[in-house]
This record gives structure tokens, C-alpha cells and sequence, in this order.
């Protein structure tokens, strides 16, 4: 995987851990049970991170994010500001977020309404997709009935994330947790579901992530929720379009278009090209639409 540069020194903040495209950090001195999460630029793609950035990747995804929040009736990770707690400096203001810290579930929780990409890669191979049984003749891209929950399990630093049937989330989290984790993820998916559709955009599939409040002993939302990066949306009309190919019609609203540039003109061995400054412009501007377009 591609190094990341060196993270921002912020003041009254001490940086603890970079993941591909954000950067943690704790008060220098203040309560060690915050966290201020900032989300970077940086844009990644078959594990590697890309030059150059996405301008203003960052500010969309936080600000995509804060507006779910507010739609989802469930405890999530933010906080307000209070005293002892640092300010969120400026250089990063837009694209942090400021949050309690929570003992995180080894799970990522992944709901599909619509079958494509790994689900339908292993529903052709096997029939089923993490386990669950679906009916035959499932094309790409097909809505599902009933949306599905199949999680993942949150490898280590380096390896990849590993597909899991329920049951196996049982023997990593227990039963009554499992449980937990499956009904907020579907009972949030089916509510953003149908925010989705009435601006004109598909939900496909998308990610959560939960940790417990140690304090508390609440279940809370946290990390990113339901952005371009944890989720694939499509275009209604253009979905719905019988005379557009399969390529067109799934055209989601993400980095795709860095990933298909890519794929054609790098053989992952060594470090990967720079993007063409209009592969940059295209996938900021597929971000910005959705913004406009899920928040209006």
C-alpha cells in the first residue's frame, strides 16, 4: 500500500492514527475519551493512495455525513463543543468531526438493497451471498425484495476486510450484540432508503460502522455514515433506462470513475500514474452532485 504523508500538526491536538483518507486525534491535554476525526482529500483505490487529492473530497464527505446524522434517530458518535475540550482548529474546520471515543465492534455493517459489485460476484459463484440463500436468475444490479444484511469482518492494519455470515458474527461480537447490529442496520437503511429515492437517487448498498459507549453502555452510529464512500447511489432515471447499458445505467456517485481510469491505464505493479487533472475534476464533481442532490 502507498505510504500517506506526514499528518497535519494541529494545535491543541495530538495525531494518533491515519487510516487511507482520515486522520485521528486526541487533546494534547483534555479528555483522552474525545476524538477529533478529520477527513482528508486523499482518495484511494486498490490500496493504494492516489496523487493528486480530490479538492474538497473531504469538507463534502464530513458535511454528507452531519446531514444523515440528523436524519437517523439513533445515538451517533458526535459531540458539541464544550470546556476542556480544544476548538477544532480552523485549518481543518469543515471536515472534522468532533466525537466521543467508543469501543468499536470488529464489524462492518453492510446492508444491500441491490445486487452488484463482491455480493454479486459471490451470488453468481454460490447462490448466496454471506450465507443468505437469494432466488435464481438475479442479474446485476437488481433491486432486492427484502434488503439483505451481510457483514464483514474488520481485518487488521493492512489486510483486507473479510465477508462473514451472521452466524460468524455471533462468535465474534455474541448473539444478543449480532442481533443489535443487523436490526439499527436495516431499520437506518430502509429510512435512507426512501430519503434517497425521493431525490431521485438509488441506494445500492452502503456500510455502517457501531461502537458501544463505555460510560453509557449505549449502542452508537459512528465513523462515516452513508457517504460516497461507504455507500453506492445510482441515478433513478438513468438506472431505469432499458435503453442504456448495464456499464451506464449502475454509473454510481463515487470514486468509480479513478478506479476505471486506473484499471486501464496502470497494472498495479509499482506505483501508480498520477491522475489527469479531468479524472480529478469528473469524480469532485460526481461528489458534489450527490451532495446537492440527497441534502436539498
Amino acid at each position: 500500500m502507498t505510504e500517506l504523508s506526514s499528518p497535519l500538526q494541529l494545535p491543541g491536538w495530538t495525531h494518533t492514527y491515519s487510516g487511507k483518507v482520515r486522520d485521528l486525534y486526541v487533546p494534547t491535554d483534555g479528555p483522552q475519551n474525545v476524538l477529533l476525526v478529520v477527513a482528508s482529500n486523499r482518495v484511494s483505490a486498490f490500496d493504494h493512495v492516489l496523487e493528486p487529492p480530490i479538492p474538497g473530497k473531504g469538507e463534502l464527505l464530513t458535511s454528507l455525513s452531519n446531514w444523515w446524522f440528523e436524519q437517523i434517530d439513533r445515538p451517533n458518535h458526535l459531540i458539541a463543543p464544550a470546556p476542556g475540550i480544544p476548538e477544532v482548529p480552523a485549518e481543518v474546520a469543515g471536515r472534522a468531526m468532533l466525537t466521543r471515543r467508543l469501543e468499536m465492534y470488529p464489524v462492518e455493517c453492510v446492508v444491500r438493497g441491490a445486487l452488484t459489485g463482491s455480493g454479486y460476484a459471490e451470488y453468481v459463484q454460490t447462490g448466496a451471498v454471506c450465507g443468505i440463500e437469494l432466488p435464481a436468475e438475479i442479474t446485476d444490479g437488481d433491486l432486492l425484495d427484502t434488503p439483505i444484511y451481510t457483514p464483514a469482518y474488520k481485518a487488521p492494519l493492512g489486510e483486507h476486510d473479510e465477508n462473514i455470515t451472521f452466524e460468524r458474527s455471533v462468535e465474534l461480537v455474541g448473539e444478543e450484540v449480532a442481533t443489535e447490529l443487523r436490526d439499527a442496520s436495516l431499520e437506518i437503511f430502509t429510512r435512507a432508503r426512501e430519503l434517497a429515492a425521493a431525490r431521485g437517487v438509488v441506494l445500492a448498498d452502503t456500510k455502517f460502522e457501531f461502537g458501544r459507549d463505555p460510560e453509557t453502555g449505549e449502542l452508537v452510529l459512528a465513523d462515516e455514515v452513508l457517504t460516497s464512500d461507504s455507500s453506492r447511489y445510482w441515478d433513478a432515471a438513468t438506472y431505469e433506462d432499458p435503453e442504456l447499458a448495464a456499464g451506464e445505467r449502475l454509473a454510481s456517485f463515487d470514486k468509480q470513475i479513478v478506479r476505471n481510469w486506473l484499471a486501464a491505464n496502470w497494472d498495479r505493479t509499482g506505483t501508480p500514474p498520477e491522475l489527469p487533472e479531468e479524472i480529478v475534476a469528473q469524480t469532485r464533481a460526481r461528489y458534489q452532485e450527490l451532495y446537492d442532490r440527497i441534502t436539498a
